[in-house]
């Protein structure tokens, strides 16, 4: 049987979301990029470096060629992180199948993307849409929403967004993930799901940091309670909501929706974020003293030793939050910590305490 589907990219997410597709009994190619995790993924059915402990399908295949792995397609996934995602996709450009706008292309990285024709960052899928054929504006999919990829691959009760203005390939794309655990719902506000998305992990970072202060038992950390975390989670969805909505957001109940409220909730408290991890891992283990500035990390990413995707983030929607005139005192405070301009403990005093004024 021909192969079905190829997801590009090996990390966590891909990988559960290959093996959701290939338990449904498509076959499924996985685009890894180290060789390891290609040979791991082909002999012993495990990405032990980025999915442990779950044994994939043996219909999952992997390959470091990515030409190979995206070419003749029905449908394609990409799922890597957003600072390589333009790398790749101008990679596969010269897949016919691609150029002929014959395969359905979906996304699953969050974050924004740099275009060096303009000084703002942008969405994920109109930065794609200007380096893909035509066939594919305004027909790309977005898929977010509460999800982690340990309890996706373990098939616990999951629900996600494919967003699209192509009503029929998001419903294409839903009926391709949807499973007995895993439901996924259509949304017409991509611009509004695509913010969402970025912004929550730059919220879950303040909520690391909130845990991170617990832990070392700061003076101040003793007025955290459960009402503390809920104060910071609704103040961080309205900041999303703001700058949702500065950016063409087309449907305010996107916001209270899984793909809004659900995926920050998720984001902030799930043991399995790595932006929560960060955040707390800047307060107990001081990891970003090491840096120069958020430039910097991003440059030594690697450094960290995980990938928290709300790096970038944080960079980006402080130049929105910039261009347009928002006050989102949780995101700037974030990028300036990041940024080596504010220390932690200044920002929690200073900040969250007068959330509620």
């Amino acid at each position: 049987m021909a192969i079905h589907t190829a997801i590009i990219g090996a990390g966590a997410w891909g990988t559960a979301i290959a093996k959701v597709i290939a338990d449904k009994g498509k076959d499924v190619m996985i685009w890894a990029l180290e060789k390891e995790t290609c040979d791991d993924i082909n002999r012993q059915h495990i990405n032990s470096r980025f999915l442990p402990e779950i044994q994939l399908p043996v219909n999952v295949r992997a390959s470091t060629d990515l030409i190979e792995a995206a070419s003749g397609r029905k449908f394609l996934i990409l799922a890597v992180p957003s600072m390589y995602l333009l790398h790749v996709v101008k990679q596969i450009l010269s897949v016919p199948s691609i150029r002929e706008g014959e395969t359905a292309i979906a996304v699953l990285t969050k974050g924004f993307l740099p275009c060096p024709r303009v000084s703002d960052p942008r969405l994920i899928l109109e930065a794609l849409e200007d380096y893909l054929p035509g066939f594919y504006r305004q027909s790309l999919v977005y898929i977010a929403g509460p999800s982690h990829a340990e309890e996706v691959a373990r098939g616990k009760i999951t629900g996600l967004i494919a967003a699209s203005e192509n009503a029929k390939n998001s419903i294409r794309f839903r009926n391709l993930l949807t499973g007995k655990t895993l439901f996924v719902y259509s949304s017409f506000d991509v611009r509004g799901v695509q913010v969402a998305a970025a912004a929550k992990n730059v919220i879950a970072i303040a909520f690391g940091m909130m845990e991170g202060f617990r832990a070392i038992g700061n003076n101040f950390a003793k007025h955290f309670g459960a009402g503390t975390e809920s104060l910071l989670l609704a103040a961080g969805l309205n900041e999303i909501q703001i700058l949702g909505m500065a950016m063409g957001a087309t449907h305010p109940e996107t916001f209270t929706s899984i793909s809004g409220i659900g995926d920050l909730d998720v984001t902030c408290r799930s043991i399995y974020g790595r932006n929560r991890r960060l955040g707390r891992e800047i307060v107990e283990k001081k990891i970003v003293e090491k840096f120069k500035n958020i430039d910097d990390i991003l440059e030594r990413i690697s450094e960290l030793g995980f990938f928290p995707e709300g790096v970038a983030a944080a960079k980006y929607v402080n130049m929105l939050i910039e261009k347009h005139k928002l006050k989102m005192p949780i995101s700037s405070g974030i990028f300036r910590i990041l940024n080596r301009e504010l220390e932690p403990s200044d920002f929690l005093k200073n900040y969250l305490s007068r959330l509620g004024r």
